[in-house]
């Protein structure tokens, strides 16, 4: 049977990528939902060349052009956060790829999660913001979560066949970014263009800054212990500059099991999309030949700071990660908009993380005010 997916966020890196796994595999996926916030001209491309079911464009100003562009094919245009998740309540397909950035992305993934939906998650903010939430009803609706960033698809593989076997500690591998070893006396004058240019990885914007500051390390850490049901110090974080050991899994045995691959973010994609198979592919393969060793450091929380502010929150829990999460993506922005320094959005985050009022044991409604909260803070002090 042809596997019907839902890319919410096709405009993206991770969604751009999906299209062409699907185009390769005419035979077993086809595409029935496309969304995009603000990329109307892609988004209507897209839906020219895969023609899907459905299409949502989240900025309500430009439903009218791609309604317009799409006149003379059988796509049904929506608009709207609203349309997003009502479009994700439907059931015209089975696998949603949840592939929208930051917090926006939370809403229509709970709602496919209520719809019995399979998710292959690539929006780590999710779990960050909710993760509490969204892994109970999970849980209660018998939906599998299938997660797409790499490090976690590399845990995601080592634990299969191993359900009756203890985990004692999981490693997850960071590139380091663009700017390992580095020191604050250089990191002061990094602009928007440096962040960006990351050393293995092909990526948008927005996980590009977080990879430069280690947050998004900090962010998987979280992600983690959701997904897998750990405890804070059953998670590391190990500096891989080579990028080949994609994370792994420490038994209670002391063996240790890993995924090895070549960073392309297609092969966890391709996985997501295809569980519980394995499909064929041409794409590059991995070579022992091309590596003369694997080396491992631990991370300098010192100098990057974010990943230590991803601990706290981790260990703290209640909704404090929530709050982080929210103070990052309005840092991250005013940075890419060259509105704050790169040393600067760390210094945003920990204040906010300090003022906005932490809550135990949140509710989904308590979530939503504390991240409300925690932008309005974050811009206030930019004054965004």
């Amino acid at each position: 049977m042809i596997k019907r997916i839902a890319i919410f966020g096709s405009t993206g890196s991770i969604g751009t990528q999906a299209l062409e796994v699907i185009e390769a595999n005419p035979d077993k996926f086809s595409v029935e939902i496309l969304t995009a916030n603000s990329n109307e001209t892609l988004l209507v491309e897209q839906a020219i060349k895969y023609n899907p079911n459905i299409v949502v464009i989240g900025d309500e100003l430009k439903y009218t052009k791609v309604k317009e562009a799409l006149a003379n094919t059988s796509v049904k245009v929506f608009a709207g956060e609203d349309a997003l998740k009502e479009v994700a309540g439907m059931d015209c397909y089975d696998l949603m790829l949840a592939a929208i950035v930051g917090f926006a992305g939370l809403k229509p993934t709970l709602k496919a999660i209520e719809n019995k939906k399979a998710i292959a998650l690539a929006n780590k903010e999710t779990l960050v913001v909710a993760g509490d939430i969204v892994m109970q009803k999970a849980i209660e609706n018998r939906v599998p979560i299938i997660p797409v960033d790499s490090e976690h698809s590399a845990i995601f593989q080592c634990l299969m066949g191993e359900t009756r076997n203890r985990v004692e500690k999981v490693y997850l591998t960071a590139s380091g970014g663009p700017f390992i070893g580095r020191k604050p006396n250089y990191l002061v004058n990094v602009k928007r263009e440096h962040a960006l240019q990351h050393p293995n990885w092909e990526m948008g914007a927005k996980i590009s800054v977080d990879s430069a500051t280690l947050m998004n390390k900090g962010l998987e850490m979280i992600e983690a212990k959701w997904l897998f049901n750990l405890k804070p110090d059953q998670i590391e974080v190990l500096v891989h500059p080579q990028s080949a050991i994609h994370s792994m899994v420490q038994f209670e045995d002391g063996s240790i099991k890993a995924q090895i691959g070549v960073p392309d973010m297609k092969l966890p994609i391709q996985y997501a999309l295809a569980f519980p198979a394995r499909i064929p592919n041409n794409y590059p393969r991995f070579s022992f030949k091309k590596f003369n060793e694997f080396t491992f450091e631990e991370p300098d929380i010192k100098t990057f700071k974010n990943l230590a502010l991803a601990i706290e929150a981790l260990q703290k829990g209640g909704n404090l990660a929530c709050i982080m999460n929210a103070a990052n993506e309005i840092a991250v922005y005013a940075f890419l908009k060259n509105r704050l320094g790169f040393l600067e959005m760390t210094d945003v985050i920990e204040k906010v993380m300090g003022e906005v009022k932490f809550i135990d044991k949140p509710t989904l409604e308590d979530y939503f005010d504390s991240d409300a909260d925690a932008r309005t803070l974050a811009a206030d002090i930019i004054r965004l």
